[in-house]
């Protein structure tokens, strides 16, 4: 494939990227025949955009100099308009729930293929142990879809991605100290390890703040408003686990530059990925678009700071495209070996040991006194109450033994040390065993 920089393209002026109304309100999807990946594309990208925003706002605030913050303003506006557009290619007849399966399939195969390719340890390791939970969530909020709607979720994953439990939801709930990971040097850290950790804190950002609001807007039951309600706590969990990757030293300036070229590089990957002529197109469009930003991004840090790009990320040319694919084996060996772990403090550990004192079982007596007040496991019973056994799409029984029973949803696995096969938890140091 052909090596693309974009700093060697020429940026347009920003009177020639900027929208009209008609523009910005694209015809949306058919939800009955996009394409999976598709979909989790665009969710994708209005995370990025909705990242890129807080960045923005928050850089302004903490800024004395007006110049700087007309450019970031204009570079603000832009990226407004994209968001806008991209967030309403979403059809009006796809309910919020269905919506919630796409969320929940891209936070699964996206964490996947970062991990896979991922070099830095405790990055990889702060990736695998959310995937499972994530992984986890689309069986929850499936179960609860087909339940409440008679939709079949697997019709809107396209088969790509299973749906099966993983780490019990119940398990996830930690002691918030428990979600801090060491920060990645920029300095030492590959180009690939610098936009992982990027992509993945907006991504889960933005599903954190979807499930944060629509919560309450959620009318179709209680169950369904406490599933939401718990989830975006796990994906707040999430949140923190992955910004306390970042490295925190760079400059305002740096980390704009890093930004823009995090939305270049995951637009060039939609663009080169996508299969819809019509959604392909929008993503060049955005790329276009980026670019400038691009440009003007790094004419900042030059007139402000005295630095290229090439100090901050090197001779600029984009790694290997991100693409969004079935991740099946990947996910399932996952399942296999890790299940059982959970994080103290900065380290991935096997449940069975911890001391009978962590913090870990202290928050769960807290928050999970009782499990049947705990609605993603309540969503899974109230399902087996209803139809004799949960809903799944597997393509061969679940790796662990312990998860196969379809008649009782498990809400000891990594909760309960004693009920947790030690085959099931590699230690966090032996994650270079895992890949």
């Amino acid at each position: 494939m052909q090596v693309f920089n974009p700093f060697m393209e020429r940026p347009l002026p920003f009177d020639k990227i900027f929208m009209d109304w008609n523009m910005m309100y694209p015809k949306s999807y058919n939800k009955n025949t996009v394409n999976a990946y598709t979909k989790t594309r665009i969710i994708l990208m209005n995370g990025t955009e909705f990242e890129a925003q807080w960045f923005s706002r928050n850089f302004a605030r903490h800024c004395i100099n007006n110049d700087i913050r007309r450019d970031l303003a204009m570079i603000r506006r832009s990226e407004q308009q994209q968001q806008k557009r991209i967030a309403c290619l979403k059809p009006k007849d796809e309910t919020a729930l269905e919506h919630t399966i796409g969320y929940e399939q891209l936070a699964v195969d996206l964490t996947a293929v970062l991990a896979k390719k991922e070099e830095n340890c405790n990055v990889r390791n702060a990736l695998i142990l959310a995937l499972l939970e994530d992984f986890d969530h689309l069986y929850r909020y499936s179960n609860l879809l087909n339940l409440e709607y008679g939709v079949y979720p697997e019709k809107l994953v396209g088969g790509y991605t299973e749906i099966m439990p993983a780490r019990p939801t119940i398990s996830e709930h930690r002691y918030p100290k428990d979600s801090i990971f060491n920060y990645i040097d920029n300095k030492k850290s590959d180009i690939i390890t610098k936009l992982n950790v990027g992509i993945i804190t907006a991504a889960e950002q933005q599903t954190m703040n979807y499930y944060m609001n629509i919560a309450p807007f959620y009318c179709k039951s209680d169950i369904g408003r406490r599933l939401y309600q718990e989830i975006a706590m796990i994906e707040e969990e999430h949140v923190s686990q992955y910004e306390s990757l970042m490295d925190p030293r760079p400059s305002f300036l740096e980390d704009l530059l890093m930004h823009q070229y995090t939305e270049c590089y995951l637009y060039y990957s939609c663009m080169m990925t996508e299969c819809d002529k019509r959604i392909k197109n929008i993503w060049e469009q955005c790329l276009v678009e980026e670019i400038t930003h691009l440009h003007k991004a790094n004419e900042m840090l030059g007139k402000y700071e005295g630095k290229n790009y090439t100090d901050i990320i090197g001779d600029g040319e984009f790694p290997d495209v991100l693409k969004l694919e079935p991740n099946i084996e990947y996910v399932r060996n996952a399942i296999a070996l890790t299940t059982g772990n959970t994080q103290c403090r900065e380290e991935v550990v096997p449940i069975f040991e911890l001391n009978n004192n962590a913090d870990f079982f202290k928050y769960q007596n807290i928050v999970n006194s009782d499990v049947s007040s705990v609605a993603s496991h309540a969503v899974i019973d109230k399902y087996i109450c209803h139809n004799g056994h949960d809903y799944r799409y597997e393509i061969e029984p679940n790796p662990l033994m312990v998860l196969r029973n379809r008649t009782v949803d498990n809400t000891a696995l990594a909760r309960v040390p004693s009920r947790t096969p030690r085959s099931s938890a590699v230690a966090g140091n032996e994650c270079d065993d895992y890949k």
